[in-house]
């Protein structure tokens, strides 16, 4: 196993890895939209929180040497399933290979943002 780490996303706010190949997998940890050169949450509102996270996800993808056409599971949190239209328009800009995905509301995510997705890449 290897583990992935890029400055471009942000860097993991607790015991764990941004991302982690094994085999020919990469398991990718839950992103939130802070912008990795603050460290912070700058984005209100689904849309643009869905788009930071869209790209915190690229550029771990790319750090592992792959991308979103590789992507073969994803799985969503959202805080409101009303914001749900909204996030799977940002979506669908990026996962255009259709990956297998769940998508749930949950009551609350870290830093109080509205949505969070992890993914599994496949990297053969």
């Amino acid at each position: 196993m290897r583990k992935v780490s890029t400055e471009k996303a942000p860097a993991a706010i607790g015991p764990y890895s941004q991302a982690i190949i094994a085999d020919k997998f990469l398991f990718a940890s839950g992103q939130i939209p802070i912008n990795p050169a603050t460290g912070n949450v700058e984005t209100v509102g689904i849309t643009d929180q869905a788009e930071q996270v869209m790209k915190n996800i690229g550029a771990v993808l790319t750090e592992a040497g792959t991308d979103y056409t590789k992507v073969v599971k994803t799985t969503c949190f959202l805080s409101d399933m009303a914001d749900f239209a909204a996030f799977n328009a940002v979506y669908g800009k990026y996962f255009t290979e259709n990956p297998a995905r769940s998508c749930v509301a949950v009551k609350q995510l870290p830093k109080d943002v509205t949505c969070e997705v992890e993914v599994i890449a496949y990297l053969a």
